[in-house]
């Protein structure tokens, strides 16, 4: 059957981010993917310049509406990334209750874009409306680790602390929850982040570890890509959540991997900026489809 995704993030005109970088690999994997851009850039921020526009949470009703005066919001599933107005987050979980009440089967993914190493880059206000009114209405939650110790205000320094912070994320709602990545330390060495993922479903709690080598370079999109590939790999593999992750951080090495390659290529040398950088997601279509397993989750 149809499989329908309902995608409200950002959009840039050129590169791959947001929006940009969720669709395509959710329809090559076969799913219909509308899309609300939260904002529209020219191209992401860490460019030298950029212009855009910012939508606000009374023309994100107005597109709903429409959808709704159409009768078209059956959704199999919800995936939300970057956001950074209080009222327009607000009116995103008034939007997914309205959903799941048509559709109580609706799953719903967030990517709770608001910081990392350290930093916040949205309004502080948001985070109260993460806690207090997403996290209870999440099914799947993909969050980096600076993101996973603010929804719960726990410092991450060892494995037994994430798994604790996982088990506080669980509590308040999410049944999947996976740390995109993390400055744990890894027995691969300085060369390697670690990702976690844990799923408590039917009374059952899988717990997976991921050791992901660790590119010297800055790229952007990437975070959007996980949380849409993690989407379409746990509606194939359900109650396996290490099938599922292999399968995402795997997509994600052949992407970041054949990108480090072009951008190698076109600076003869010299060290890639952001133009070199954009993912090279259409050149990777094969690799989405059929990723080759080079990351194996460790059971723990």
């Amino acid at each position: 059957m149809e499989c329908r995704v309902l995608s409200v993030q950002s959009h840039v005109v050129r590169g791959y981010v947001g929006n940009k970088s969720a669709s395509f690999p959710l329809q090559v994997l076969g799913f219909e993917v509308d899309s609300i851009n939260s904002v529209q850039f020219s191209n992401h921020t860490g460019y030298e310049h950029w212009r855009g526009q910012v939508l606000n949470a009374d023309e994100l009703q107005s597109l709903y509406e429409g959808i709704k005066l159409n009768q078209l919001t059956h959704y199999d599933y919800i995936l939300t990334g970057y956001s950074r107005d209080e009222s327009f987050l607000q009116r995103i979980v008034e939007i997914i209750q309205e959903l799941r009440s048509k559709n109580p089967k609706l799953v719903y993914v967030c990517d709770p874009v608001m910081g990392d190493h350290g930093s916040m880059y949205v309004p502080e206000v948001l985070l109260p409306v993460y806690k207090e009114k997403v996290l209870p209405i999440a099914d799947i939650l993909t969050p980096n680790q600076f993101e996973a110790e603010l929804l719960t205000g726990k410092k991450i320094t060892s494995e037994e602390e994430a798994l604790e912070v996982m088990s506080l994320l669980h509590d308040a709602g999410p049944h999947t929850v996976v740390i995109t990545s993390s400055d744990l330390p890894s027995p691969r060495g300085q060369d390697y982040l670690v990702a976690l993922g844990s799923q408590r479903r039917g009374g059952c709690v899988q717990r997976v570890r991921m050791d992901i080598p660790r590119e010297d370079a800055v790229f952007v999109g990437t975070g959007d890509l996980f949380a849409a590939l993690l989407l379409a790999w746990t509606h194939t593999h359900p109650e396996d959540l290490k099938t599922a992750c292999e399968k995402t951080v795997s997509t994600m090495q052949h992407v970041i991997k054949r990108t480090m390659e072009h951008a190698h290529s076109v600076c003869a040398g010299g060290r890639p900026g952001a133009a070199e950088l954009e993912l090279r997601m259409i050149q990777s279509k094969n690799d989405i489809e059929q990723p080759d397993i080079t990351i194996r989750a460790q059971s723990i």
